[in-house]
């Protein structure tokens, strides 16, 4: 059977490429980065969603990112609240934290290369994606690239590949997708700012983006909001 790495956040597009990456067949082996976020109840979602899916592995790597700073989910800066669509795909938000997706596919590929793997399974999103660069088809193509030239197993003829089934969906068909995949979606986590007892705000774009995929998707929403406003 052959082995994949998947980057596992804890949330409800993380969970889908994982049971996604079971369906294909693959043995996967869960990656959660302990990256030093504010909102870092998802580590123990991730912990959650990784066991319910059948992971053979997960495993947590800490890189402290608030060293770096630069985001609202690494530093003293204000989570954007109520923002409408229009302002959500208005620019980079502040809560892109700089050259994430870099890191996290740099440390999936390091685990990939040890393993013997040449899967890696991640999550990004070029529709329903907040307006993050590295979130995007040709950063993917180009680290696909990169992970041929950087490592032994690529210098010796391995070929990495990226999978990300999410790419083209929208938030309401990653829910369909899960759905039918067997997701649970109340052990995820997408929520950038929850209260202290770990209920979602409600008010962040990924609060918002999570209701309103929920609404347009037809499936029940399980999440435990603090504050629920409607989009």
């Amino acid at each position: 059977m052959a082995r994949a790495v998947v980057l596992l956040s804890g949330g409800l597009d993380s969970a889908t490429c994982l049971a996604w990456a079971r369906a294909q067949g693959f043995e996967c082996v869960t990656l959660a980065v302990d990256y030093g976020q504010r909102h870092r109840v998802e580590l123990a979602a991730a912990a959650r969603v990784s066991r319910a899916l059948g992971a053979r592995e997960h495993r947590v790597v800490a890189v402290d990112l608030r060293a770096i700073g630069g985001s609202a989910l690494t530093a003293d800066i204000d989570v954007p609240r109520d923002r409408s669509d229009e302002a959500m795909r208005a620019g980079v938000p502040p809560t892109y934290v700089p050259a994430r997706n870099t890191v996290f596919l740099a440390l999936a590929l390091s685990l990939a290369e040890t393993l013997g793997a040449t899967d890696l399974v991640a999550g990004m999103n070029a529709i329903d994606y907040s307006g993050y660069p590295d979130c995007r088809p040709e950063f993917v193509a180009a680290f696909e690239t990169l992970a041929g030239l950087a490592t032994r197993a690529g210098d010796e003829g391995a070929r990495f590949r990226i999978h990300t089934p999410l790419m083209r969906l929208d938030k309401a068909g990653i829910i369909r997708l899960g759905a039918s995949l067997g997701v649970d979606f109340g052990a995820t986590h997408s929520c950038y700012d929850p209260a202290a007892g770990g209920a979602a705000c409600g008010r962040c774009d990924a609060c918002r983006l999570r209701i309103k995929g929920f609404r347009e998707a037809g499936v029940a929403d399980p999440t435990r909001y603090a504050t629920l406003h409607r989009t």
